[in-house]
């Protein structure tokens, strides 16, 4: 039986947050690289760096907190919609729009992976992988 990476991303972020850690440890693979890259393209994630131990390689990543007069860290919600036993396809017409445009959809398509908005002007469906805000 296959690992979930895109499963594993999620839970290690949301599992840092909640233990308010400000660096989270990733398994570097082609899919987790484009998530993590978009993830810091629209700012859901300050800094990330490729780091190699014993053959493998991971990405490091520097999580967003609030600003200090605030309580908490800066939350981040995940939604995973397409899973490796039920995958939910959409056509560019029917990319959903999260919070009316404030949060992001990530796709799969036959271009690589990408946003909604990006999915949307290229003119291009796929696989929603999932929500984000």
């Amino acid at each position: 039986m296959g690992r979930d990476t895109i499963a594993d991303i999620i839970t290690s972020i949301r599992n840092a947050e909640m233990d308010k850690k400000e660096m989270v440890r990733i398994v570097s693979t082609n899919i987790t690289e484009n998530i993590v890259k978009i993830l810091l393209r629209e700012g859901f994630i300050e800094n990330v760096r490729k780091h190699r131990e014993s053959n493998k390689y991971f990405l490091v990543s520097t999580l967003r907190h609030r600003r200090r007069h605030k309580k908490g860290p800066y939350r981040t919600i995940f939604k995973r919609i397409s899973r490796p036993g039920l995958r939910i396809y959409s056509t560019y017409q029917r990319i959903p729009k999260i919070l009316g445009g404030m949060g992001i959809v990530i796709l799969s398509t036959s271009r690589g992976i990408m946003t909604d908005r990006e999915a949307r002007v290229e003119r291009i469906g796929g696989e929603i992988l999932l929500y984000i805000w």
